[in-house]
């Protein structure tokens, strides 16, 4: 633990330097990553003098950062932090800050031995709510928990949201579409890295054919089959890009769509970045672990569908490969005219 004092003394000796290079690290994944725009943003706004920052992450995800402007390198690892150390040394960061806080985000520090901050996880707090069901969780979201790294920096919050920059060259041209889904869409992230955190197949077809609207399904290769099983149960209102499109060009799907439904996942954030409509299903975990679509000054963007009758959920902070009750009511038990209406009402917007 770093004394206030020396604190401090380092950051008024930037100051009159008139520099300060910094070192973010978030190694995975989609969601938390895209979450720590307002960070990165605020950092860069409000630091005093030339604020020079770079960003740690693993190689599958730089694609998530390299268009930001606010961030001047973008470093990834593939396995061990082994393979960019000594890069990083030859950087000379003043400040590292730590936004994964695990073993390998401490190996690092350790390692290039400068000044860094990190967050409160309330891992305490995560048990308690999942194995005792004990609520000691704060009623604060994971961005806000994240300005707790950079208040000794007196970097605060501005409250403008997450940002997601997209690639002009990837930028989707809806005339790809057909000329149904030209009018007007929801773009619907049917994936989740976890079984327990998505909807089963046949209550997908359920509130698909209950929308009767266009939609576009969103996802990873893994997500493909799936996908074309509700496009061959629903018909034409159904376009499936799941493991056709990079993730850039689904964002850019998502932000043109007039309202993204998802799951507890990684484009939710992004949908809340792109400012566009959210309906978020919840299985197995719960919003109040601070991960809900982050809209600060918008509230009304967004709408949480979760079973909230259950004694036994949540039952994990992640996921499951399977209900470790076997009856998975979480989400069998969904209200679908709940999530349709839901989802009209944003539509019709």
């Amino acid at each position: 633990m770093w004394n206030s004092q020396l604190v401090y003394m380092t950051i008024f000796a930037l100051k009159l330097e008139n520099r300060v290079k910094i070192l973010i690290i978030r190694f995975s994944s989609i969601g938390d990553i895209v979450l720590t725009s307002p960070i990165i943003r605020c950092l860069k706004n409000q630091l005093e003098g030339d604020a020079e920052l770079h960003f740690l992450t693993k190689n599958q995800y730089k694609s998530i950062l390299v268009s930001n402007p606010n961030i001047s390198k973008v470093f990834g690892i593939e396995k061990s932090t082994n393979e960019i150390i000594d890069v990083l040394k030859s950087e000379g960061y003043d400040y590292i800050i730590d936004l994964h806080k695990n073993l390998r985000s401490k190996r690092v520090i350790g390692k290039l031995k400068v000044l860094s901050f990190s967050y409160d996880k309330l891992n305490v707090e995560k048990w308690l709510m999942t194995a005792l069901k004990i609520n000691k969780l704060p009623n604060v979201h994971i961005v806000d928990r994240y300005f707790g790294a950079v208040k000794s920096l007196g970097v605060e919050n501005d409250n403008n949201g997450l940002e997601f920059y997209i690639p002009k060259t990837e930028v989707f041209d809806l005339k790809n579409l057909s000329e149904i889904h030209q009018n007007g869409y929801v773009s619907f992230a049917i994936g989740a890295q976890h079984f327990t955190k998505r909807l089963p197949s046949e209550k997908l077809i359920q509130i698909i054919k209950h929308l009767n609207l266009p939609i576009v399904l969103l996802g990873g290769k893994e997500d493909f089959e799936t996908g074309e099983k509700l496009k061959n149960s629903v018909g034409d209102l159904v376009i499936n890009t799941c493991g056709k499109l990079s993730l850039n060009q689904s964002a850019s799907l998502v932000e043109q769509s007039k309202v993204l439904l998802t799951h507890d996942t990684g484009l939710m954030h992004i949908g809340a970045a792109l400012r566009v409509n959210v309906v978020s299903v919840w299985g197995n975990t719960i919003p109040e672990f601070g991960m809900y679509p982050y809209f600060p000054n918008q509230p009304e963007k967004f709408s949480c569908i979760e079973n909230k009758l259950l004694a036994c959920r949540p039952c994990s902070k992640i996921g499951y490969d399977k209900c470790p009750k076997k009856h998975f009511k979480c989400m069998n038990d969904l209200n679908n005219q709940d999530i349709v209406d839901a989802v009209v009402k944003f539509f019709k917007d």
